[in-house]
C-alpha cells in the first residue's frame, strides 16, 4: 500500500494542526509515528480497520485524535494543544499486525513536518 500524507507546519503552542494520510489500500491497521531531531521514532496514534478501536501515546492522550475514513482510504491525526515538544516529522504507516512499534509498520508515508514555537 502506498501513502501520502499531508498538513504539516508552523503552529505556535496551543494551537492546533490536522495531519491526513491518503492510503491506496483500506484493510488496515494506520498508525502515526513521530521522529524530533536527534530522538527515535515513536508512536504517537493508531486506527484499527476492524473495528475502529483507537490508542494514544500517553503523551498525547486527550490532544490528538486519530480518525479515519474507509470510503475515502483516509486516516487523519487531529492535533490540538500543541506543544513545543511536539515538533517533529509526523508519519503515517499502515500494518496487517496492531502493535505500536514501528518495526511492525510495513508501509510507511513520506512525512510531514510538524514545527510548534513557543
Amino acid at each position: 500500500v502506498q501513502l501520502q500524507a499531508s498538513g504539516g507546519g508552523l503552529v505556535q503552542a496551543g494551537g492546533s494542526l490536522t495531519l491526513s494520510c491518503v492510503a491506496s489500500g483500506n484493510n488496515y491497521n494506520f498508525g502515526w509515528f513521530r521522529q524530533a531531531p536527534g530522538k527515535e521514532r515513536e508512536f504517537v496514534a493508531r486506527s484499527r480497520w476492524i473495528n475502529g478501536e483507537t490508542d494514544y501515546a500517553d503523551s498525547v492522550k486527550g490532544r490528538f485524535t486519530i480518525s479515519r475514513d474507509n470510503a475515502k482510504y483516509t486516516v487523519c491525526l487531529q492535533m490540538n494543544s500543541l506543544k513545543p515538544e511536539d515538533t517533529a516529522v509526523y508519519y503515517c504507516a499502515a500494518s496487517t499486525s496492531w502493535h505500536t512499534r514501528s518495526t511492525f509498520y510495513y508501509y510507511w508515508g513520506q512525512g510531514t513536518l510538524v514545527t510548534v514555537s513557543s
